[in-house]
């Protein structure tokens, strides 16, 4: 399973989102994937996955199905998101 976060970094969101980010890792030693909602990834994924609004996270099967979305604000809550994410990988 893995988390992605879709969200646009030049918006007024963009700051909460990206401390939400870096509290997510520094807390649980998960990651989550980051994507621009503006670049070819992140316009591909709003299609695929009929996101309307951001910071949308999505929590994704290991073959890419759609087991749960939190969209807009307020965030979820870290916990609610640990559950999806996978744990960092120790390079």
């Amino acid at each position: 399973m893995k988390v992605i976060m879709l969200y646009r970094p030049q918006s007024e969101f963009a700051r909460g989102a990206e401390e939400f980010i870096r509290e997510f890792e520094h807390r649980t030693s998960k990651t989550i994937e980051v994507v621009d909602v503006d670049s070819p990834h992140g316009l591909n994924l709003m299609q695929v996955y009929q996101v309307m609004d951001h910071p949308t996270f999505l929590a994704l099967s290991d073959e890419g199905s759609l087991l749960h979305a939190w969209a807009g604000r307020p965030l979820p809550l870290i916990n609610e998101v640990s559950a999806f994410a996978a744990e960092k990988s120790r390079d």
